[in-house]
């Protein structure tokens, strides 16, 4: 018959505890004697219980953390966050603690070890829903909001900005544009943090004229949206802050979707406001390293 852990220690004890009596009596110790000799090891056998209580405590605490942490990273990368390359070195060490020793002190460890990893997701995580909160306007208006090499993104589609070929910026486009400044320039956070302007082609060569190649054409766009977001509003600019903003081109060498339909081709010839991520949030993800 099986039974539970409690039980046999229980059942362990009084037998124990009858051999210990008969034990002593037979010694000749007196009941004094074998009284203290048996309150003597009631006291390790309850001091022993209440290690394998807290144990036992530990494992299911350390399950429950090992549960958030898949949670979380499973919401992360559905958001595009890729946490692996964050984390995995405290995912190691955590599994390793865990591996090498069944010792409560080294449960508490790993333990301690996954608290700390899930907190740091918690707090990765807090941080691109606010910043996708504060950005929810922009998607009302049709443009993509996304996590693209853990950063936050504020796609342009190229193809409203500009003309084939060129790099002037439309009627329609410096509508787009003033959307995106207007949201950020109203925003006490947003308003404060870097954005990398960023231009990017398709792979069909561009060779010659004012450009020289995909490079030059994508820098230029780039740059074009730079000038637009840091005129003065009153000239029909976005406003910003020229500190907080830079500009570069990609050519076609990061594209979005395949090149080999026009639809694709298409996404590819955006121009991109990067979120830079901040000193804090840097140390954040130093701290999952």
């Amino acid at each position: 018959m099986f039974r539970s852990k409690k039980t046999r220690a229980g059942l362990l004890t009084a037998l124990t505890s009858m051999f210990l009596i008969s034990s002593l009596s037979g010694c000749g110790h007196s009941e004094k004697e074998w009284q203290a000799q048996l309150d003597k090891y009631n006291k390790l056998a309850s001091q022993n219980q209440a290690e394998i209580d807290e144990h036992e405590k530990t494992r299911a605490e350390l399950e429950v953390a090992k549960m958030r942490v898949v949670q979380l990273g499973a919401e992360l990368e559905k958001m595009g966050v890729n946490i692996d390359a964050l984390s995995s070195q405290v995912q190691q060490s955590s599994t390793e603690k865990e591996q090498l020793s069944k010792d409560l002190e080294e449960l508490q460890a790993a333990l301690a070890e996954y608290k700390k990893r899930a907190e740091a997701l918690e707090k990765i995580k807090a941080r691109y829903d606010e910043l996708r909160s504060k950005l929810k306007k922009l998607t009302e208006l049709g443009l993509k909001v996304e996590i693209r090499h853990n950063r936050m993104v504020i796609r342009l589609p190229g193809d409203v900005l500009y003309d084939s070929g060129s790099d002037k910026l439309r009627d329609e486009g410096k509508k787009v544009v003033a959307a995106v400044a207007d949201v950020i320039r109203k925003d006490s956070t947003l308003k404060r943090r870097y954005f990398q302007v960023a231009g990017h082609t398709d792979n069909v060569p561009l060779k010659g004229g004012k450009f020289q190649d995909n490079w030059g054409l994508s820098a230029m766009r780039g740059r074009a949206v730079l000038i637009f977001l840091i005129e003065a509003p009153e000239k029909g600019g976005g406003g910003l802050d020229v500190k907080m903003l830079h500009a570069a081109g990609y050519g076609e060498i990061d594209p979005v979707a395949a090149n080999d339909t026009p639809d694709g081709r298409t996404q590819n010839r955006r121009v991109e406001l990067v979120l830079i991520p901040d000193m804090e949030e840097m140390l954040d993800l130093q701290n999952m390293q």
